[in-house]
């Protein structure tokens, strides 16, 4: 039998079939006693202890670079992904006809952030991922040398998970730009900026990461940061911090020129305890855990004749499995699936399950029991 030493950590295995976390996820208890304690002390003290929060503020970023092998000092905290493709999008000394590539797979906050750049005469390109070889399109655009390629690491509806090394070194060789959308892969699955030779990278906290919503990281090569301007400003960000007579001011030397005015202390508190926790569980035992889950799921789901979007799933695993069945309304099957408890998306025309590592074979089991319920009464 299967032993899960952090079922207390996750109470929400006792209450419903969970099996949204490429959505929103649940937070582990200690992110809710983080928070917790985080509120009663601010009701007794207020700001008493400011300078404490602070330091949680630090132990996240460096849980963050400890997740995504960054640099120390590469990573700002931000809202969430979508603002820090938008830095990115606005900080770049974007010429007339540069182009930026894309996939046809992209979550709409990495397409629209770059269709909005048409204005400034940016050109966008968006490539096919075929199956028999899903970067071949990418590659090839590559190589006609547009200023940025775009990529999620995980698309977000077929759970294919890109070759980033291999996008990487192809950028690097045509001095090409690289930007990866990592909300689908950090958390779930190893990542490492370094391997991949990303120039950014971002993702929200309140999926894999098991955190809140409002709060995610950016990452920025050291190199290029000082041809990245920051397009907020604010008292934050500037280097001498806290000095607010000082009129000369300058740009902080990390990342911390991205974060423009005060933190999210709230959310901070409730990241830092759910990375703490996955760095504590290893990233290795949490992407084989996520995996074991996911390619158990496709096993029960094949049994039931269920047609899966993403082919490559045994050679490229990712925390997403979709499917559908023939003859079946999946707008209508994820509305019956969610109303009797298994929590789950309507995603790429079918239904989407992504557990994370903490989720039982029970809970797996049960899932699918239910789904051939509904399936054997319509």
């Amino acid at each position: 039998m299967t032993e899960y030493p952090w079922l207390d950590e996750f109470p929400v295995n006792d209450e419903c079939l969970y099996l949204n976390h490429a959505a929103v996820a649940p937070w582990p208890e200690r992110a809710r006693q983080a928070v917790a304690d985080f509120a009663t002390e601010n009701v007794a003290f207020g700001a008493s202890h400011y300078p404490q929060w602070l330091t949680i503020e630090t132990s996240l970023k460096r849980n963050l670079e400890a997740l995504i092998d960054a640099p120390q000092g590469s990573v700002a905290l931000v809202k969430n992904t979508s603002e820090a493709l938008s830095f990115v999008a606005a900080g770049i000394d974007w010429q007339q006809d540069d182009v930026v590539v894309i996939s046809d797979q992209e979550f709409p906050s990495n397409r629209i952030v770059w269709e909005s750049l048409k204005r400034r005469g940016v050109q966008v390109v968006e490539v096919a991922l075929p199956w028999e070889d899903p970067e071949r399109e990418l590659l090839a655009a590559i190589a006609r040398k547009p200023r940025l390629v775009s990529i999620s690491a995980v698309q977000y509806a077929s759970g294919l998970t890109m070759d980033l090394i291999r996008i990487g070194e192809a950028c690097k060789a045509s001095g090409v730009l690289f930007c990866v959308d990592a909300i689908q892969a950090v958390g779930a699955l190893p990542f490492s900026v370094q391997a991949i030779q990303a120039d950014f990278a971002m993702a929200d906290g309140h999926k894999w990461l098991l955190g809140p919503e409002g709060l995610g990281f950016f990452y920025v090569r050291p190199e290029i940061m000082d041809s990245l301007p920051p397009s907020e400003y604010g008292w934050h960000m500037v280097a001498d911090m806290g000095n607010y007579d000082n009129k000369d001011w300058q740009l902080a030397a990390d990342a911390r020129r991205y974060e423009c005015g005060s933190p999210n202390m709230l959310a901070a508190t409730a990241l830092n305890a759910s990375t703490g926790l996955l760095l504590e569980v290893g990233m290795d035992v949490v992407a084989t855990r996520t995996v074991t889950n996911v390619l158990y799921l496709k096993e029960l789901l094949e049994d039931k004749g269920a047609v899966f979007v993403n082919p490559l799933l045994d050679q490229r695993p990712s925390g997403i499995l979709t499917f559908h069945f023939w003859d079946h309304d999946m707008a209508a099957l994820y509305q019956r699936l969610m109303h009797v408890g298994v929590i789950c998306a309507h995603r790429g025309g079918g239904i989407r399950f992504s557990p994370h590592f903490h989720t039982t074979e029970d809970v797996l089991n049960d899932a699918v029991d239910v789904l051939e319920e509904l399936l054997d009464t319509e």
